[in-house]
């Protein structure tokens, strides 16, 4: 069976809860691999809520639907605060990435509660700059940014992981609505150590199997490359 677009491979999957410091419930998802343990640890992000992000957003809902089986990886999504989809609607309004602070932490906080390894943040669009500002104050591997619109991250809190040991690593779309390789390179500048991967033919939602293997893959790459080449084609059951 080839691997497309509503493929959903075989894994544990357990609606959750996080709680956060002010008072909030989230609603989210852990999927994990069926017959073993799993290597590392995704924690995804989803884009701005007030334009339709969410944790059903495409490539965060292909990771959790395909990651667990074909490179081992757990899977941590979830709805920040006052954001909808069909496992539920999570607790409090919508702060511009302010009070989401909270929601990051709360996410870490079950990372650690459940013993989840190596945890790597995966921000997109708004979730990379939840990544940006508050990734750092978190025990995380490291850092993946997909299309990172630069709009609500501060120069300086870009620069903050200039010297970091974990890594960061940004995934640049070539036709960007927001923010293309040659400015990137330019807002980057101050992290030398940051990976910045420009994607030929990609756009920020990342439309089309061919962008979302080509995002999924680069995951891969930075958590387990152990697992490379992700399959195009499944032999075994689904769901």
């Amino acid at each position: 069976m080839e691997i497309r677009g509503a493929t959903l491979l075989p894994a544990r999957r357990e609606d959750v809860e996080l709680h956060t410091e002010d008072g909030l419930t989230l609603v989210g998802e852990l999927a994990t691999p069926l017959d073993a343990e799993p290597v590392a640890t995704l924690v995804m992000l989803h884009p701005l809520p007030t334009h339709g992000g969410f944790m059903d957003s495409h490539i965060i809902r292909k990771a959790a639907a395909r990651l667990p089986a074909l490179a081992g990886l757990a899977v941590l999504r979830f709805n920040t605060r006052g954001t909808s989809s069909p496992r539920g609607t999570s607790e409090g309004v919508f702060d511009g990435g302010g009070l989401e602070r909270h929601d990051v932490a709360a996410a870490m906080r079950f990372v650690r509660e459940r013993a989840l390894p190596r945890p790597w943040l995966v921000g997109w669009s708004f979730g990379t700059e939840l990544v940006l500002k508050y990734g750092r104050e978190h025990d995380v591997e490291g850092a993946i940014l997909l299309s990172p619109p630069l709009h609500r991250a501060t120069a300086e809190e870009v620069a903050a992981w200039a010297g970091d040991r974990r890594a960061l690593i940004a995934l640049i779309p070539e036709f960007d609505d927001y923010l293309r390789p040659d400015e990137a390179r330019e807002r980057f500048a101050s992290v030398p150590e940051a990976k910045l991967i420009p994607v030929e033919g990609g756009k920020h939602l990342w439309v089309g199997e061919n962008q979302t293997r080509r995002v999924l893959t680069e995951i891969v790459a930075a958590v387990n490359p152990a697992a490379l080449p992700l399959p195009d084609e499944w032999d075994g059951p689904v769901g």
